[in-house]
């Protein structure tokens, strides 16, 4: 194994630690929203100090190894992958603290039952996630699509929300500004799904050294984007 070799390796390691560090902090953000537990909403603001220390460190890493190695092929790409799902955990990472100041508020403002969808939601948020990073791991370009495909579900899921707490908000006017703060929360965890796609974008680019994002549409209906009903 090359010296360069060995740092990829460690740079790896480094990025793995940061993506453990937003999984557990995005975890915890979410159980206080389910459970309105403002010492774990805290804990995640406090613990983001963390987060955003190592991200740094990580970027630092990437732009040594490219000044002094000058690494080409595939090296290259992980290189430049990394810095890229550097910046994707980061912002992971700033939306678990957004869920967890929504999570002080509501359990100041009054204890919106969170509705069933939310919690299905941020599970498979959460797994999209963790599958992501694990195909960075093992630099996994099926792995990587099957958290590209499971972006539709989210999708679906995040439509049935918004139904869900529309339908509250009918029934429940006199707590308009907490049922907003649930609304917040669910477009986080949707704008959480994208980050996770992200990623496995920079992981398809990695491995095969295409980038998949900005796809042009296969036929003119699509180019023209009216291809959807909705959009005529």
């Amino acid at each position: 194994m090359t010296h360069l070799q060995r740092e990829i390796e460690r740079l790896k390691r480094k990025v793995l630690a940061l993506g453990a560090l937003v999984e557990e902090n995005l975890r915890l953000a979410v159980r206080a929203i389910e459970t309105h537990d403002v010492a774990k909403a805290r804990k995640v603001i406090a613990g983001d100090v963390r987060i955003d220390v190592n991200e740094v460190e990580v970027e630092e890493e990437c732009l040594k190894l490219l000044a002094l190695y000058q690494p080409v092929a595939s090296d290259l790409r992980f290189i430049i992958a990394v810095i890229k799902i550097d910046n994707e955990l980061e912002r992971i990472g700033d939306l678990a603290v957004n869920i967890a100041e929504r999570a002080e508020q509501l359990a100041a403002e009054y204890p919106v039952p969170v509705p069933p969808s939310l919690t299905v939601m941020a599970d498979r948020m959460r797994t999209m996630i963790g599958k992501a990073l694990d195909a960075l791991v093992q630099q996994d370009a099926v792995v990587a699509r099957k958290v590209l495909a499971a972006d539709d579900e989210v999708d679906e899921l995040y439509r049935r929300l918004l139904e869900e707490l529309k339908e509250e908000l009918r029934a429940d006017l006199q707590h308009l500004d907490a049922i907003v703060l649930m609304f917040n929360v669910a477009r986080y965890m949707e704008r959480l799904a994208d980050h996770a796609t992200n990623i496995a974008e920079e992981v398809l680019y990695m491995v095969e050294g295409e980038i998949s994002r900005h796809q042009l549409p296969d036929t003119p209906g699509d180019l023209l984007g009216v291809s959807d009903p909705e959009d005529v």
